[in-house]
C-alpha cells in the first residue's frame, strides 16, 4: 500500500540565523504581525561563544553597541566580554518571544514550481515559506590564503579559532591580518611573552577616543556610520580595540615593545614567506586617516560650539621604528624560530543552501538594502548592506527594520483585492 504524503509544515516568513540579525528580524516582523519562525542549527548567539577569542570584548561601548530597546547592565562605558554580549541576545530573544527553533540546520531552499514561496530543507524536515530572511551575517567561512603548505611543519590556525596563547604550540607567531582582531590577538600573544611578527595591510587607524568622546560618537555626530562601502570595496579593514578599557592601536608603540612589523604577507617560496615592500605606506596611510578623523572633530566641535577639552597630545606620532625604516620582506620560519601562523584573514559568505537567484556568479548576495534579485528573498547583516554601520549590533537592528518594513509593504499588495475580484488571497 502507499504511504500517505508526508505533511509539510508552514510559515509566512522564516528566518535562517538566530544571532544579532535574526533576533533583530524577529522582532521587527512581530511588531508587522507577521507569522515567522527562526532557526538557528547551534544556540543563540553562538559564534559570540564558540568563535571567538576568550578575552573578546565588543569593540563599541555599551551605551552604543546594542539594540535600541535595552540596554546592558553595568557601566555603559564598559567594553562588554563575548558572553555578556551572547547572554544578552539570549535575554532580548526572551524578552521579545522570538519564535526560536534551535538545533535545526538549513540544507536548503529553492522556489515552489507554479506558486508563491519557497520550499525549505531542514535537518528536521521541510517547511514551506512565503518569505526567507537569510540572516547568518558576516562571519560565515573563515578565509586562510593558500600560501603555507600543509606540510610545511607549522601550525596555522585562523582568528575563528584561537581562544588563548596557551592554545598555540611554543614559539614564535606570525600574525597575518592588522584589522581589530588581528592587533588585539597580536597584543595579546605578546603580552603573554611570545615573539610576535605582524603582518600589516592597508587600514583604518581611528582614535579610540579624543577629546573625551569615544570614536563611535565622533563616528555618529559627523554622519560617517552611515557612509556607502568605499569604491571598489566592500570592507575596510579597521585598527581599532576596546581590550583593557579600549586605547588607540598605534603600530609604533607595539613595535617599541618587541613585536616586528612586515608589510602585506605576499607568498612562500621555499620555507620562507614573502612581503610586499609597503610597510612604511600602509602604515603612513593609518596616521592619515587618524589625524583627518582627528581633524574633523575638531572642526565640528568650532562650529557647533561645542565645549570639549583639547587634546594636543592626540597629535604626536612617534618615530618610525626600525623594522618600518628596514623592513623584512622575506622570512624564514624555522630559522626565526615561528611555530605558529595566526591567519586573521576575514571571512567569506557560504550561501550555498540559497538555491534561488538571489547570487551573482561569485556566489555573493545580489541585493539592494537586504531585498534580493529574487522576490521573497531577503538578506541581514552583510557588511555595508544599507551603511557603514551594517554589520554591527545597532546597524543590523536598523537595518532589520527596512526588511521588515518591506515584507510589510509586500503583504499589503498582496492582500488588495479590486472590487469583483474573486481570485483567492496568495499565501
Amino acid at each position: 500500500m502507499k504511504e500517505p504524503p508526508m505533511s509539510v509544515e508552514r510559515i509566512e516568513a522564516l528566518v535562517v540565523g538566530a544571532g544579532q540579525a535574526g533576533i533583530a528580524m524577529s522582532e521587527h516582523l512581530s511588531r508587522h504581525g507577521v507569522p515567522h519562525l527562526v532557526l538557528e542549527q547551534g544556540r543563540v548567539a553562538e559564534r559570540w561563544r564558540s568563535c571567538r577569542w576568550d578575552s573578546l570584548v565588543a569593540n563599541g561601548p555599551a551605551w552604543h553597541d546594542r539594540f535600541p530597546g535595552a540596554e546592558f547592565s553595568g557601566d555603559p562605558e564598559a567594553f562588554v566580554g563575548k558572553e555578556g554580549v551572547a547572554d544578552y541576545f539570549v535575554d532580548y530573544a526572551a524578552r521579545i518571544a522570538a519564535p526560536l527553533r534551535c538545533g535545526v540546520t538549513v540544507t536548503g531552499v529553492t522556489r515552489l514550481p507554479e506558486r508563491a514561496g519557497f520550499r525549505v530543507e531542514t535537518s528536521e524536515g521541510p517547511i514551506e515559506a512565503g518569505y526567507v530572511i537569510a540572516a547568518t551575517g558576516a562571519f560565515q567561512t573563515p578565509v586562510i590564503p593558500p600560501l603555507v603548505p600543509a606540510d610545511a611543519g607549522i601550525a596555522q590556525i585562523h582568528s575563528n579559532s584561537y581562544r588563548n596563547p596557551a592554545q598555540l604550540p611554543e614559539g614564535g607567531v606570525l600574525v597575518v591580518g592588522a584589522g581589530s582582531s588581528g592587533t588585539q590577538i597580536a597584543e595579546e600573544l605578546l603580552a603573554a611573552g611570545r615573539k610576535v611578527w605582524l603582518s600589516v595591510g592597508p587600514h583604518d587607524r581611528p582614535p579610540r577616543r579624543y577629546r573625551g568622546r569615544d570614536f563611535v560618537w565622533w563616528l555618529g555626530v559627523l554622519n560617517k556610520w552611515d557612509a556607502d562601502a568605499p569604491e571598489g570595496a566592500e570592507h575596510t579593514t579597521i585598527a581599532v580595540s576596546g581590550a583593557h578599557g579600549g586605547a588607540t592601536v598605534d603600530f609604533r608603540k607595539l613595535a617599541a615593545r618587541g613585536m616586528v612589523l612586515m608589510g602585506r604577507t605576499e607568498g612562500w617560496r621555499d620555507g620562507a614567506l614573502t612581503f610586499a615592500d609597503d610597510l612604511g605606506r600602509n602604515i603612513r596611510r593609518g596616521d592619515a586617516n587618524y589625524l583627518s578623523l582627528l581633524d574633523e572633530a575638531d572642526a565640528w566641535a568650532a562650529r557647533n560650539g561645542i565645549d570639549l577639552p583639547p587634546e594636543p597630545e592626540a597629535r604626536e606620532i612617534g618615530p618610525d621604528p626600525d623594522c618600518m625604516t628596514h623592513p623584512r620582506l622575506s622570512l624564514d620560519l624555522r630559522a626565526e624560530g615561528i611555530t605558529t601562523i595566526l591567519w586573521a584573514t576575514g571571512f567569506s559568505n557560504d550561501y550555498g543552501w540559497l538555491r534561488v537567484d538571489a547570487l551573482d556568479g561569485q556566489g555573493k548576495p545580489r541585493h539592494q538594502s537586504g531585498v534580493s534579485s529574487e522576490p521573497g528573498i531577503y538578506f541581514l547583516g552583510l557588511p555595508y548592506q544599507s551603511r557603514r554601520g551594517s554589520s554591527f549590533i545597532w546597524g543590523v537592528w536598523h537595518d532589520a527594520k527596512f526588511v521588515a518594513d518591506h515584507i510589510a509593504k509586500q503583504r499589503s499588495y498582496l492582500a488588495y483585492r479590486a472590487p469583483g475580484d474573486t481570485a483567492a488571497a496568495a499565501e
